[in-house]
């Protein structure tokens, strides 16, 4: 069999090379195409539901929200596991899916899921999907650089504008935000006050909530003119909370600075992000989706990080706390330059010991179309081009070469014998 492939082989000399022409072109595509990272992606293929429900304890969000969800989640179309954590006031469910299904199908599925279970958890509860990203998928820390800008400024900002602009960038799954204060308004009631007015808490977040809104009242014709009447409530200021009216007492209003204290205040935190021990700062985190280039990512984000560094107050800068692309770049860079070490030391020791040109051509012109044919491969079963495959790759030319150096040396023996027989 191998005879008469090798025969058919040299019979027909141009189809061979035309071929390997074709699988070296198309390797080089494959290259391009290739997803680059430094560190191969082995996370599992998952979909996680995040649900907050805020002042409750851990039992309590296992007992109303992990458990129903856990329950109604089950059964969904290639599952593999499903498992459930509940801690004060949080609640993630982690469903593990086989290898073979697609992450975006899925996401539906879950929703689809997350729709009829709702139904079973408390009232304004909502569970939501976290985002579209793996494990590895932490690509690019930022902090913000300020001076004579408190946290609070810094996390509005960051929150407001930063990122909302970085999400935008092709291949982002999320820009998460950490550090600094979110601003809130806080109404610090006195309880005596509210006995003395005969006022309860309730009635205090009623009249909160309806007088932070914007109603329609139609449209107005006159004239020949149409306008549109609307009443302007939303809060945009400490006094206009202050001046809420809750009940009348004798046609005298009962207000909320009578009976509590408005100021602005950050939220509650469990925990401090501080940089090099220098004090806290602001910034963001940027996820990557599911099977993009990290490499063309970063580059893609960090070239529009300089367009809204641009829109940013004076004196605030971005600086990068965590790169990967440098990582990505020593790592290929590395690599790259150990196969083109192996490639010159192979054709050095081949030209040594054969002295024939054509013969060395023989055994070199294999390494380009097998590592051709193996980012060929690689596209094709969607592993990325990480130090791991590039490094079996540069282990690899050993063999391809083993290889045709016994192949060379076995036709120089079969010509020899040939030639002595025939003498």
């Amino acid at each position: 069999m191998i005879e008469k492939i090798i025969s058919l082989a040299l019979k027909n000399r141009i189809v061979v090379l035309t071929i390997c022409a074709g699988l070296f072109a198309w390797g080089i595509y494959s290259i391009q195409q290739n997803p680059i990272d430094a560190i191969p992606d082995l996370s599992e293929n998952q979909v996680i539901v995040y649900t907050e429900w805020m002042g409750r304890s851990p039992q309590i969000m296992e007992d109303q929200i992990t458990y129903p969800l856990v329950s109604n989640l089950q059964g969904i179309p290639g599952l593999k596991n499903i498992r459930g954590s509940s801690m004060f006031g949080m609640s993630f469910v982690y469903l593990i899916f086989d290898d073979n299904v697609d992450i975006y199908w899925a996401r539906t599925r879950v929703l689809e899921r997350l729709n009829y279970a709702q139904r079973l958890l408390p009232e304004n509860v909502v569970p939501t999907l976290g985002p579209d990203g793996t494990g590895v998928g932490h690509i690019f820390w930022y902090t913000l650089d300020a001076d004579g800008y408190d946290l609070g400024e810094l996390r509005a900002l960051q929150d407001w504008y930063i990122k909302f602009a970085l999400q935008t960038v092709p291949g982002v799954s999320e820009v998460a935000s950490f550090g600094g204060f979110q601003k809130q308004y806080q109404i610090v009631i006195d309880p005596d006050k509210l006995v003395y007015y005969d006022v309860s808490l309730k009635d205090v977040l009623r009249a909160i909530r309806s007088n932070n809104n914007d109603v329609g009242g139609g449209k107005y014709e006159l004239s020949d003119m149409g306008y549109v009447v609307r009443g302007l409530g939303y809060i945009k200021n400490i006094s206009d909370i202050e001046n809420i009216a809750i009940r009348s007492d004798n046609s005298i209003p009962v207000r909320i600075k009578d009976i509590a204290t408005v100021q602005m205040g950050g939220e509650p935190r469990v925990g401090i992000f501080d940089q090099n021990g220098e004090g806290e700062v602001v910034g963001g985190i940027v996820v990557m989706r599911y099977g993009e280039n990290a490499d063309n990512v970063i580059a893609a984000v960090k070239e529009k990080m300089k367009d809204v560094e641009k829109g940013l107050p004076p004196g605030i800068t971005f600086h990068t706390a965590y790169d990967r692309s440098g990582l990505i770049e020593d790592a290929i860079g590395s690599v790259k330059r150990t196969l083109v070490e192996e490639m010159i030391a192979v054709s050095l020791i081949v030209l040594m010991f054969l002295f024939h040109w054509r013969s060395a051509l023989i055994i070199l012109i294999q390494m380009p179309i097998a590592i051709a044919v193996a980012f060929i491969l690689l596209q094709a079963f969607g592993i990325s081009s990480n130090i791991m495959s590039l490094t079996g790759i540069a282990l690899a030319i050993g063999v391809i070469v083993d290889d045709g150096i016994v192949m060379v040396e076995n036709s120089y023996r079969h010509i020899s014998e040939h030639q002595e027989n025939d003498s």
